[in-house]
């Protein structure tokens, strides 16, 4: 793990079809994982060819090492660590075993039972209230000179928000930046800022009406006002685990 891990945030996972779809997405975007054998410093990289969520199966890559393979094979804990898409993920596994995929040696252990996400805290989105939204005044150009147009809040981090342009004002900005942006985030103040559009998603809505969710970043944000973001963060989260523990 890092030093400093008061910069990151961490969640376990535990629903079976979100850790293996976690894996296959692991697994198709090729990336690596460390294979850690608890008590041991050396580290055995690896990759996954194949998650058999029948066969309660997750298929690795082999050292080319072949003393590594019979550590990992032996040893009564394995630690792994990987990330997708800037999100670092862990797992582990009690036992490891030989066994052949597609005609060459491999590796095969259990779909692990929990999985943890592991990300930085300017990644670490919480979703927004949907029944009073927080908005989002952006300056607009209209026929009798500057408006400022409300949007919803969809969710916020530290790095930005996600809007709902539901009457699809915005247009196609990706990478348009909009200056002096307010949001009035309750009980903590009205922020403003400079925001640029960096993603597009069209959604259509059971009405059959198109609604669009765009990712926008905070743009040259200071520290008192970032200050002021990661403190409402913090009062959704602490409002999302109270619902939890009620509803336990």
């Amino acid at each position: 793990m890092d030093s400093g891990l008061e910069n990151w945030h961490d969640f376990e996972v535990e629903s079976r079809r979100e850790i293996i779809a976690l894996l296959r997405s692991i697994g198709e975007k090729k990336q690596l994982i460390r294979m850690l054998v608890q008590g041991q410093s050396d580290v055995c990289v690896t990759t996954i060819l194949a998650v058999d969520g029948e066969r309660d199966m997750v298929i690795l890559d082999r050292s080319i090492n072949n003393e590594q393979n019979r550590r990992l094979v032996a040893a009564e804990h394995i630690a792994f660590e990987t990330s997708l898409d800037k999100i670092r993920i862990l797992f582990s596994s009690e036992s490891i075993s030989e066994c052949t995929y597609e005609g060459m040696p491999a590796l095969r252990m259990a779909v692990p039972e929990t999985l943890i996400r592991l990300q930085r805290r300017e990644y670490y989105r919480m979703n927004t209230p949907v029944g009073n939204p927080v908005r989002v005044s952006i300056p607009l150009q209209g026929d009798n000179g500057i408006i400022n147009a409300p949007f919803p809040l969809s969710d916020i981090s530290c790095g930005g928000i996600a809007i709902m342009d539901n009457k699809l004002m915005l247009g196609e900005s990706i990478g348009r930046e909009y200056r002096d942006c307010r949001i009035d985030l309750p009980d903590i103040g009205i922020i403003t800022t400079t925001l640029q559009i960096r993603n597009s998603l069209d959604m259509t809505l059971l009405n059959n009406k198109l609604n669009r969710r765009l990712g926008c970043q905070f743009i040259d944000l200071s520290r008192g006002t970032l200050a002021q973001v990661q403190r409402y963060i913090t009062r959704l989260e602490r409002e999302r685990n109270a619902r939890i523990a009620g509803l336990g």
